[in-house]
Protein backbone atom coordinates (compact mmCIF):
# COMPACT_ATOMS: atom_id res chain seq x y z
CA UNK A 1 0.00 0.00 0.00
CA UNK A 2 2.81 2.16 0.98
CA UNK A 3 4.20 1.78 -2.60
CA UNK A 4 1.07 2.99 -4.57
CA UNK A 5 1.06 5.71 -2.71
CA UNK A 6 4.40 6.85 -3.30
CA UNK A 7 3.71 5.81 -6.87
CA UNK A 8 0.59 7.69 -7.02
CA UNK A 9 2.39 10.82 -5.63
CA UNK A 10 5.42 10.73 -8.27
CA UNK A 11 2.70 10.56 -11.30
CA UNK A 12 0.89 13.37 -9.74
CA UNK A 13 4.34 15.51 -9.34
CA UNK A 14 5.03 14.35 -12.94
CA UNK A 15 1.55 15.52 -14.21
CA UNK A 16 1.84 18.61 -12.45
CA UNK A 17 4.87 20.03 -14.08
CA UNK A 18 3.78 20.86 -17.47
CA UNK A 19 1.16 22.98 -15.70
CA UNK A 20 3.97 24.76 -13.40
CA UNK A 21 6.38 25.15 -16.52
CA UNK A 22 3.47 26.65 -18.48
CA UNK A 23 2.37 28.97 -15.63
CA UNK A 24 5.59 30.53 -15.36
CA UNK A 25 6.19 31.36 -18.83
CA UNK A 26 7.61 34.53 -18.47
CA UNK A 27 6.15 37.92 -20.68
CA UNK A 28 8.72 40.55 -22.46
CA UNK A 29 8.22 43.70 -22.24
CA UNK A 30 10.09 47.14 -23.72
CA UNK A 31 11.24 50.34 -22.36
CA UNK A 32 13.24 52.74 -25.04
CA UNK A 33 14.28 56.14 -23.71
CA UNK A 34 15.52 59.23 -25.28
CA UNK A 35 17.93 61.59 -23.28
CA UNK A 36 17.89 64.46 -25.76
CA UNK A 37 21.58 65.49 -27.19
CA UNK A 38 24.27 64.08 -25.97
CA UNK A 39 27.09 63.41 -27.55
CA UNK A 40 28.94 59.89 -27.23
CA UNK A 41 32.41 61.40 -25.71
CA UNK A 42 30.27 62.99 -23.23
CA UNK A 43 28.62 60.12 -21.90
CA UNK A 44 31.82 58.04 -22.43
CA UNK A 45 33.73 60.45 -20.05
CA UNK A 46 30.91 60.55 -17.44
CA UNK A 47 30.76 58.97 -14.21
CA UNK A 48 27.46 56.80 -14.21
CA UNK A 49 26.90 54.22 -12.10
CA UNK A 50 23.46 53.33 -12.55
CA UNK A 51 24.02 53.64 -16.71
CA UNK A 52 27.47 51.30 -15.77
CA UNK A 53 24.79 48.17 -14.05
CA UNK A 54 22.90 48.31 -17.44
CA UNK A 55 25.89 48.29 -19.66
CA UNK A 56 27.16 45.17 -17.15
CA UNK A 57 24.16 43.56 -18.05
CA UNK A 58 24.14 44.04 -21.81
CA UNK A 59 26.14 46.77 -24.03
CA UNK A 60 27.57 49.95 -24.47
CA UNK A 61 27.85 50.66 -28.55
CA UNK A 62 28.47 54.35 -30.03
CA UNK A 63 25.73 54.52 -33.00
CA UNK A 64 24.63 57.44 -35.83
CA UNK A 65 21.64 59.70 -36.28
CA UNK A 66 21.73 62.01 -39.69
CA UNK A 67 20.86 58.81 -42.42
CA UNK A 68 23.56 58.47 -45.52
CA UNK A 69 25.46 61.94 -45.23
CA UNK A 70 25.25 63.45 -48.76
CA UNK A 71 22.78 60.82 -49.98
CA UNK A 72 19.19 60.76 -50.53
CA UNK A 73 18.00 59.96 -46.63
CA UNK A 74 20.44 62.46 -45.16
CA UNK A 75 18.13 63.23 -42.19
CA UNK A 76 19.02 67.05 -40.27
CA UNK A 77 20.25 66.03 -37.08
CA UNK A 78 17.75 68.19 -34.85
CA UNK A 79 15.47 66.55 -31.90
CA UNK A 80 11.82 65.48 -33.64
CA UNK A 81 13.73 64.22 -36.65
CA UNK A 82 15.70 62.10 -34.62
CA UNK A 83 12.38 60.95 -32.40
CA UNK A 84 10.87 59.85 -35.20
CA UNK A 85 13.55 57.79 -36.68
CA UNK A 86 13.69 55.63 -33.91
CA UNK A 87 9.60 55.52 -33.84
CA UNK A 88 9.17 54.69 -37.44
CA UNK A 89 12.73 52.77 -38.17
CA UNK A 90 12.45 55.37 -41.53
CA UNK A 91 15.01 58.28 -41.94
CA UNK A 92 13.49 61.61 -43.01
CA UNK A 93 13.30 61.15 -46.58
CA UNK A 94 10.19 58.55 -45.77
CA UNK A 95 8.83 59.90 -42.20
CA UNK A 96 8.90 63.71 -43.70
CA UNK A 97 9.66 64.86 -40.09
CA UNK A 98 12.43 67.58 -40.77
CA UNK A 99 12.27 69.94 -38.07
CA UNK A 100 10.59 70.50 -34.83
CA UNK A 101 7.57 72.20 -36.34
CA UNK A 102 6.08 68.34 -37.17
CA UNK A 103 3.75 70.01 -39.71
CA UNK A 104 3.34 66.83 -42.13
CA UNK A 105 4.62 63.54 -40.57
CA UNK A 106 3.69 60.44 -43.34
CA UNK A 107 2.07 58.33 -41.49
CA UNK A 108 1.96 55.75 -44.15
CA UNK A 109 5.42 54.94 -42.28
CA UNK A 110 4.18 53.50 -39.14
CA UNK A 111 5.30 53.45 -35.54
CA UNK A 112 6.43 51.01 -32.78
CA UNK A 113 3.26 51.97 -31.06
CA UNK A 114 1.39 50.85 -33.80
CA UNK A 115 2.85 48.19 -35.68
CA UNK A 116 2.42 46.81 -31.24
CA UNK A 117 -1.08 48.05 -30.93
CA UNK A 118 -2.42 46.66 -34.66
CA UNK A 119 -0.54 42.68 -33.30
CA UNK A 120 -1.31 43.26 -29.56
CA UNK A 121 -4.94 45.74 -29.00
CA UNK A 122 -5.15 44.05 -25.34
CA UNK A 123 -1.47 44.89 -24.39
CA UNK A 124 -0.71 47.93 -22.73
CA UNK A 125 1.17 51.00 -24.35
CA UNK A 126 2.95 54.15 -21.91
CA UNK A 127 4.50 57.69 -22.44
CA UNK A 128 6.27 59.61 -20.05
CA UNK A 129 7.55 62.40 -21.72
CA UNK A 130 8.82 66.18 -20.93
CA UNK A 131 7.56 67.41 -24.42
CA UNK A 132 3.86 66.70 -25.37
CA UNK A 133 4.31 66.57 -28.95
CA UNK A 134 5.93 63.31 -28.86
CA UNK A 135 2.52 61.35 -28.51
CA UNK A 136 0.34 63.95 -30.30
CA UNK A 137 2.55 64.90 -33.16
CA UNK A 138 4.93 62.27 -33.99
CA UNK A 139 2.82 58.87 -32.44
CA UNK A 140 0.13 60.42 -33.52
CA UNK A 141 -2.26 59.41 -30.82
CA UNK A 142 -6.05 58.58 -31.56
CA UNK A 143 -5.78 59.58 -35.34
CA UNK A 144 -7.22 58.14 -37.98
CA UNK A 145 -4.22 58.28 -40.15
CA UNK A 146 -2.48 56.38 -37.56
CA UNK A 147 -4.85 53.53 -36.67
CA UNK A 148 -6.67 55.67 -33.63
CA UNK A 149 -4.91 54.00 -31.04
CA UNK A 150 -4.58 54.83 -27.78
CA UNK A 151 -1.91 54.88 -25.47
CA UNK A 152 -2.93 53.27 -22.04
CA UNK A 153 -0.65 55.62 -19.51
CA UNK A 154 0.18 59.06 -20.64
CA UNK A 155 2.18 61.30 -18.53
CA UNK A 156 3.02 64.20 -20.89
CA UNK A 157 2.09 67.90 -20.82
CA UNK A 158 3.82 69.15 -17.91
CA UNK A 159 5.92 71.53 -19.75
CA UNK A 160 2.61 73.83 -19.94
CA UNK A 161 1.91 74.01 -16.54
CA UNK A 162 3.48 77.16 -15.55
CA UNK A 163 1.64 77.11 -12.03
CA UNK A 164 3.70 73.91 -11.04
CA UNK A 165 6.64 74.46 -12.68
CA UNK A 166 7.71 78.37 -13.65
CA UNK A 167 9.72 78.63 -16.78
CA UNK A 168 12.88 80.62 -15.30
CA UNK A 169 16.25 81.67 -16.88
CA UNK A 170 18.53 79.03 -16.32
CA UNK A 171 16.10 76.15 -17.23
CA UNK A 172 15.71 74.36 -14.32
CA UNK A 173 12.07 74.01 -14.18
CA UNK A 174 13.10 71.20 -17.28
CA UNK A 175 15.05 69.37 -15.07
CA UNK A 176 12.10 69.19 -12.31
CA UNK A 177 9.45 67.99 -15.17
CA UNK A 178 12.13 65.39 -16.45
CA UNK A 179 11.72 64.24 -12.66
CA UNK A 180 8.49 64.30 -12.18
CA UNK A 181 8.35 61.73 -15.82
CA UNK A 182 10.47 59.97 -14.11
CA UNK A 183 8.93 59.48 -10.50
CA UNK A 184 5.74 58.40 -12.69
CA UNK A 185 7.89 55.69 -15.02
CA UNK A 186 8.76 54.16 -12.09
CA UNK A 187 5.50 54.16 -10.15
CA UNK A 188 3.73 52.62 -13.20
CA UNK A 189 6.68 50.05 -14.03
CA UNK A 190 6.32 48.94 -10.35
CA UNK A 191 1.97 48.74 -10.27
CA UNK A 192 0.96 48.15 -13.95
CA UNK A 193 4.06 47.39 -15.94
CA UNK A 194 2.85 48.20 -19.46
CA UNK A 195 4.16 46.09 -22.10
CA UNK A 196 5.98 49.00 -24.07
CA UNK A 197 6.90 52.10 -22.84
CA UNK A 198 8.19 55.49 -24.00
CA UNK A 199 10.49 57.74 -22.03
CA UNK A 200 11.93 61.23 -23.37
CA UNK A 201 14.11 63.32 -20.93
CA UNK A 202 15.10 66.76 -22.39
CA UNK A 203 17.19 68.56 -19.82
CA UNK A 204 20.24 67.34 -21.54
CA UNK A 205 20.02 69.25 -24.65
CA UNK A 206 18.31 72.27 -22.27
CA UNK A 207 21.82 72.87 -20.94
CA UNK A 208 23.48 71.68 -24.28
CA UNK A 209 21.71 74.74 -25.55
CA UNK A 210 22.25 76.99 -22.82
CA UNK A 211 25.90 76.19 -21.88
CA UNK A 212 27.68 73.64 -24.36
CA UNK A 213 30.07 71.53 -23.41
CA UNK A 214 31.11 71.73 -19.65
CA UNK A 215 29.99 71.59 -16.49
CA UNK A 216 26.23 72.18 -16.83
CA UNK A 217 25.73 69.36 -19.21
CA UNK A 218 27.88 67.16 -17.08
CA UNK A 219 25.46 67.32 -14.52
CA UNK A 220 22.71 66.89 -16.28
CA UNK A 221 23.97 63.37 -17.63
CA UNK A 222 24.51 63.07 -13.71
CA UNK A 223 20.77 64.18 -13.21
CA UNK A 224 20.14 61.57 -16.09
CA UNK A 225 22.46 58.19 -14.56
CA UNK A 226 20.88 58.74 -11.24
CA UNK A 227 17.23 58.82 -13.15
CA UNK A 228 18.25 55.64 -14.77
CA UNK A 229 18.95 53.91 -11.84
CA UNK A 230 15.17 54.24 -10.66
CA UNK A 231 13.76 53.13 -13.77
CA UNK A 232 16.69 49.92 -13.16
CA UNK A 233 15.43 49.24 -9.89
CA UNK A 234 12.00 49.55 -10.77
CA UNK A 235 12.30 46.80 -14.01
CA UNK A 236 14.76 44.09 -11.22
CA UNK A 237 11.61 44.63 -9.09
CA UNK A 238 9.18 43.59 -11.62
CA UNK A 239 11.77 40.49 -12.61
CA UNK A 240 12.24 39.95 -9.32
CA UNK A 241 8.39 39.48 -8.19
CA UNK A 242 7.03 38.65 -11.68
CA UNK A 243 7.20 36.27 -14.35
CA UNK A 244 8.72 38.77 -16.65
CA UNK A 245 11.84 40.05 -18.66
CA UNK A 246 12.66 43.26 -19.65
CA UNK A 247 14.65 44.89 -22.52
CA UNK A 248 15.49 48.31 -21.79
CA UNK A 249 17.01 50.53 -24.43
CA UNK A 250 18.36 53.75 -24.13
CA UNK A 251 19.82 56.12 -26.44
CA UNK A 252 20.05 60.32 -27.52
CA UNK A 253 18.66 61.52 -30.66
CA UNK A 254 21.56 63.61 -31.74
CA UNK A 255 25.37 64.52 -30.59
CA UNK A 256 26.40 68.37 -30.78
CA UNK A 257 28.60 70.72 -32.86
CA UNK A 258 32.03 69.96 -32.06
CA UNK A 259 33.18 73.40 -31.38
CA UNK A 260 31.04 74.73 -28.63
CA UNK A 261 28.56 72.34 -28.03
CA UNK A 262 26.26 74.61 -28.04
CA UNK A 263 23.71 73.96 -31.15
CA UNK A 264 23.12 70.77 -33.57
CA UNK A 265 21.53 69.90 -36.86
CA UNK A 266 24.22 69.38 -39.33
CA UNK A 267 26.78 66.62 -40.31
CA UNK A 268 29.53 67.10 -38.42
CA UNK A 269 30.79 63.36 -37.35
CA UNK A 270 29.74 65.26 -33.92
CA UNK A 271 26.33 65.79 -34.69
CA UNK A 272 25.97 62.47 -36.44
CA UNK A 273 27.70 60.31 -33.44
CA UNK A 274 25.23 58.84 -30.90
CA UNK A 275 25.09 55.49 -28.64
CA UNK A 276 22.99 52.73 -27.79
CA UNK A 277 23.08 51.31 -23.80
CA UNK A 278 20.46 48.14 -23.40
CA UNK A 279 20.83 45.66 -21.10
CA UNK A 280 20.32 42.99 -23.77
CA UNK A 281 23.29 40.51 -23.35
CA UNK A 282 23.46 38.29 -26.59
CA UNK A 283 23.78 40.74 -29.63
CA UNK A 284 24.07 39.69 -33.10
CA UNK A 285 27.02 39.76 -35.53
CA UNK A 286 25.58 42.92 -36.91
CA UNK A 287 25.90 45.06 -33.61
CA UNK A 288 29.29 43.67 -33.05
CA UNK A 289 30.65 44.16 -36.66
CA UNK A 290 28.76 47.47 -38.24
CA UNK A 291 28.08 50.67 -36.56
CA UNK A 292 24.34 50.79 -35.53
CA UNK A 293 22.09 53.62 -36.63
CA UNK A 294 19.25 54.66 -34.38
CA UNK A 295 17.10 53.33 -37.29
CA UNK A 296 18.00 49.92 -35.93
CA UNK A 297 16.20 50.51 -32.30
CA UNK A 298 12.45 49.79 -33.86
CA UNK A 299 13.39 46.32 -35.82
CA UNK A 300 15.14 45.59 -32.81
CA UNK A 301 12.25 45.91 -30.37
CA UNK A 302 9.83 44.42 -32.89
CA UNK A 303 12.19 41.28 -32.75
CA UNK A 304 12.07 40.87 -29.21
CA UNK A 305 7.70 41.20 -28.55
CA UNK A 306 7.76 38.82 -31.77
CA UNK A 307 5.76 41.75 -34.00
CA UNK A 308 5.06 40.35 -37.19
CA UNK A 309 5.66 43.62 -39.56
CA UNK A 310 3.23 43.17 -42.89
CA UNK A 311 5.76 42.74 -45.48
CA UNK A 312 4.73 45.96 -47.70
CA UNK A 313 5.75 47.73 -44.74
CA UNK A 314 9.29 45.35 -43.52
CA UNK A 315 10.31 46.36 -46.93
CA UNK A 316 10.12 49.93 -46.74
CA UNK A 317 12.02 49.68 -43.08
CA UNK A 318 15.93 51.29 -43.22
CA UNK A 319 17.02 49.90 -39.91
CA UNK A 320 18.34 46.36 -39.17
CA UNK A 321 17.76 44.53 -35.42
CA UNK A 322 20.83 43.73 -33.36
CA UNK A 323 18.48 40.82 -31.79
CA UNK A 324 18.86 37.29 -33.41
CA UNK A 325 20.44 36.26 -36.39
CA UNK A 326 20.63 38.50 -39.47
CA UNK A 327 21.49 38.10 -43.33
CA UNK A 328 22.24 41.14 -44.71
CA UNK A 329 22.54 44.86 -44.16
CA UNK A 330 24.29 47.68 -45.41
CA UNK A 331 22.65 48.38 -49.06
CA UNK A 332 24.32 50.44 -51.18
CA UNK A 333 23.20 51.01 -54.49
CA UNK A 334 25.44 53.51 -57.07
CA UNK A 335 26.30 54.29 -60.75
CA UNK A 336 29.72 53.52 -62.22
CA UNK A 337 29.76 53.97 -66.10
CA UNK A 338 27.00 52.08 -67.41
CA UNK A 339 25.82 50.24 -64.42
CA UNK A 340 23.74 50.08 -61.16
CA UNK A 341 26.69 49.02 -58.60
CA UNK A 342 24.45 47.45 -55.82
CA UNK A 343 26.61 46.18 -52.67
CA UNK A 344 25.49 44.76 -48.53
CA UNK A 345 26.81 43.48 -45.99
CA UNK A 346 26.88 39.49 -45.19
CA UNK A 347 26.64 37.94 -42.61
CA UNK A 348 26.30 34.58 -43.77
CA UNK A 349 28.50 32.41 -45.31
CA UNK A 350 26.24 30.43 -47.33
CA UNK A 351 22.94 31.45 -48.69
CA UNK A 352 21.48 33.39 -51.53
CA UNK A 353 20.45 36.99 -51.47
CA UNK A 354 17.04 37.84 -53.69
CA UNK A 355 17.39 41.27 -55.43
CA UNK A 356 14.77 43.41 -56.65
CA UNK A 357 13.82 46.30 -58.19
CA UNK A 358 10.45 48.78 -58.48
CA UNK A 359 10.47 51.87 -60.56
CA UNK A 360 7.49 53.44 -58.68
CA UNK A 361 7.60 54.46 -55.14
CA UNK A 362 3.92 54.61 -54.25
CA UNK A 363 4.20 53.17 -50.98
CA UNK A 364 4.97 56.54 -49.25
CA UNK A 365 1.42 57.55 -50.58
CA UNK A 366 0.02 54.87 -49.14
CA UNK A 367 0.00 52.38 -52.11
CA UNK A 368 1.97 49.14 -52.96
CA UNK A 369 5.04 49.15 -55.35
CA UNK A 370 5.49 46.16 -57.43
CA UNK A 371 9.33 44.68 -57.19
CA UNK A 372 10.37 42.49 -59.97
CA UNK A 373 13.23 40.38 -59.19
CA UNK A 374 16.41 40.42 -60.99
CA UNK A 375 18.68 37.87 -59.86
CA UNK A 376 19.28 35.85 -57.11
CA UNK A 377 23.28 35.79 -56.33
CA UNK A 378 24.99 34.01 -53.15
CA UNK A 379 24.83 36.26 -50.16
CA UNK A 380 28.70 35.80 -49.61
CA UNK A 381 29.35 37.82 -52.91
CA UNK A 382 28.20 41.34 -51.39
CA UNK A 383 27.84 42.81 -55.30
CA UNK A 384 26.10 42.53 -58.03
CA UNK A 385 26.50 44.74 -61.25
CA UNK A 386 23.47 45.73 -64.00
CA UNK A 387 23.81 47.20 -66.82
CA UNK A 388 21.56 50.46 -66.99
CA UNK A 389 20.51 49.64 -70.59
CA UNK A 390 18.19 46.60 -68.75
CA UNK A 391 16.38 49.44 -66.11
CA UNK A 392 12.64 50.31 -67.30
CA UNK A 393 12.87 53.58 -65.52
CA UNK A 394 15.38 56.30 -64.55
CA UNK A 395 13.86 55.76 -60.25
CA UNK A 396 14.91 52.43 -58.85
CA UNK A 397 13.88 51.22 -55.15
CA UNK A 398 16.03 48.22 -54.91
CA UNK A 399 15.02 45.62 -52.19
CA UNK A 400 17.72 42.85 -51.18
CA UNK A 401 15.89 39.72 -49.61
CA UNK A 402 17.98 37.22 -47.12
CA UNK A 403 16.64 34.37 -45.35
CA UNK A 404 16.45 36.40 -41.97
CA UNK A 405 15.99 39.63 -43.13
CA UNK A 406 15.81 42.46 -45.77
CA UNK A 407 17.13 45.74 -46.41
CA UNK A 408 16.70 48.57 -48.86
CA UNK A 409 17.79 51.47 -51.23
CA UNK A 410 17.18 53.68 -53.59
CA UNK A 411 18.79 55.70 -56.59
CA UNK A 412 17.56 57.92 -59.26
CA UNK A 413 19.98 56.90 -61.99
CA UNK A 414 19.10 60.64 -63.36
CA UNK A 415 20.47 62.38 -60.64
CA UNK A 416 23.40 64.41 -60.96
CA UNK A 417 24.21 63.54 -57.41
CA UNK A 418 24.69 59.95 -57.24
CA UNK A 419 27.57 58.71 -55.03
Amino acid sequence: MKILKIYFTILLVLFAIPVMVLSQSRQQKVIFVIADGIPADVIELAPKPNIEKIIQSGFYKRAFVGGTKGGYNQTPTISAPGYNNLLTGTWANKHHVVNNSITAPNYHYWTIFRYFKNQYPSKKTAIFSTWKDNRTKLVGEGLNETGGYQVDYVFDGYEFDTLQFPHDKMGTYIYRIDELVVDKADSTIRSAAPDLSWIYLEYTDEMGHRFGDGDSLKQAVRYLDEQMGRVWNAIEYRKKNFAEDWLIIITTDHGREPKFGKNHGGQSDRERTTWIVSNYSKPNQYLKQTNPAIVDILPSITQYLKIIIPPTNKSELDGVSFIDPVSISSAQATINNDSLQISWKSFELKGSVNIQISSTNEFKNGGIDQYHQIAVVPLADQHFVIPLSSLSSGYCKVLLVGKLNSVNTEININAKNNR
